[in-house]
Parts: C-alpha cells; structure tokens; sequence
C-alpha cells in the first residue's frame, strides 16, 4: 500500500468513527502519542480511548496538502471539522507523523492545536489559523469534577498502592476509579501536568526509594527492588528512577551509605 492510499484509509477510518479500524493501521507492539495531552498509548489502549471518544467528539476529518513520505515516515496534515457546522467554525488543523517497519506503522505521533495557540513543539504551527479549538473540549471536566478525581486518585495511591501491580494501565485505573478513560487522562495531564506514565512512576521511584536505603539482613539488589515497587526491567526503573532524583538506584544508594 503506497502512503497516499494509507492516509486516505486512515483517515476513512476516523471519519466512520470506526475505533478498530484505526488501531489495525498499527503493529501489536506499536503505539500512538497524542503530543497535545502528553498521552502514549498501546493498540489496546488506543481502542478503548478511541471508543470512547468517539461518544463525545463529532468532528469528520479532510486531508490538508500533499502526504510526505521519507525512507521510513509517512506524515500529512488533517483538518478536523465538526460535523455539525455550516463553515469552519470550530474546526482545528493537525498533523500525524508515522514511523513504519515496511509497510506497518510502529509508531503514530499525532499533533494538534488549541485555540488561538500556535505550540512551538507542533511543526503544523504556520497552518493552525484561529479557528482552531481544543480537542476534547466537550470531555472537559469542571474544575470541582477535577479535584474530586484528583482526591480519589491520591487517595487510591497512598492507601492502596495499587501503583505496584506492573501491569497496570490507564483504562484499568479508570476502571477502579469508576471514571472515564478521557477523564482520568485530563486530570493526570492537566492537574498534575504529567503523563499517565510518569504519574504512576513517581510513586514507584518513592517506594524504591525507601528499600534501597539501608536494612537488616541481605540488602536487595536493584532488580529485587525495581520488581517489587512494580517496574517490569531495571531500564524502565533506571530511566524512571533518574527522572525523578536525578541519580540512578546506585548512586543514590550509594549516597545513603556516604
């Protein structure tokens, strides 16, 4: 399938609000980052965001210009409109950037704008005009909603750790939280203004934190302590763990006993 013909199914897709169809245009083990919301999710876990999205965004979706392929990327612009507008009122532009392994994508980067806000970090800047609105604006919670969200999820953190369990995702966390994807999604971003990720990591790093200072009998390895606070490798623990302390398990280890 050459790019041309991807981009129009694809956005095909999106037009028909067809979640499944969208999530096959990416490998098993792909993912797709929404760049406005700081969001990476797996091909799952962009099914059932998109499958609820889609109950509260009525937008269709135009391709903008010419789609732009490289040795192993794909990119063009989108104009989203809502469905029920008679103009351009309302209507946002964006752009998606794909890295694919042959013809499956292994990566889908999506960038968009908010109103009357041009993102330096989005390349699609020059084109957003200032009709463009934000995404999701009609998922948005109130600000009472949000710090009843915020309470519960502190809440279910410290007393229930639940951070530990390594296969924890955002739909699972959602579902204990009895709240929607979306929501959960807009109170970690915007009210703490992190990725579900990092959210979840920095009580990891925390508790890691505590085992690898010092302790009676045999001290723990770094991998003993990265399984138990719930990291599934010592990379992710290291990368999390510098993150948050700006030293690896070792040096910091290695500063408690200094």
């Amino acid at each position: 399938m050459d790019a041309a013909e991807f981009a129009a199914q694809y956005i095909d897709a999106w037009n028909r609000q067809d979640a499944r169809a969208i999530a096959s245009h990416i490998s098993d083990q792909g993912t797709y980052l929404d760049i406005a919301i700081h969001q990476e999710m797996s091909r799952d876990e962009l099914l059932i965001w998109l499958e609820e999205l889609f109950q509260l965004e009525p937008y269709r979706y135009e391709l903008v210009g010419e789609v732009c392929v490289g040795p192993n990327t794909v990119a063009f612009q989108y104009k989203a409109i809502p469905r029920d507008a008679e103009d351009d009122e309302g209507s946002y532009y964006g752009a998606e950037f794909i890295t694919r392994n042959t013809d499956v994508p292994t990566r889908v980067v999506d960038y968009y704008q908010e109103r009357g806000v041009a993102s330096p970090q989005s390349p699609v800047a020059d084109v957003a005009g200032p009709g463009n609105v934000q995404r999701y604006a009609k998922s948005g919670l109130s600000g009472q909603q949000m710090d009843e969200v915020k309470r519960k999820l502190g809440d279910l953190m410290e007393e229930q750790r639940i951070y530990l369990h390594p296969e924890l995702t955002l739909p699972e966390l959602a579902e204990v939280l009895e709240c929607s994807v979306n929501h959960l999604s807009q109170v970690i971003n915007a009210g703490f203004g992190m990725s579900f990720f990092d959210y979840v990591n920095q009580y990891r790093v925390k508790e890691a934190m505590s085992l690898l200072g010092p302790c009676e009998g045999d001290t723990p390895t770094v991998l003993a302590v990265a399984l138990e606070v719930g990291f599934n490798s010592t990379s992710t623990f290291y990368v999390a763990f510098k993150k948050v302390t700006g030293q690896t398990p070792a040096q910091y280890r290695r500063s408690l006993a200094g």
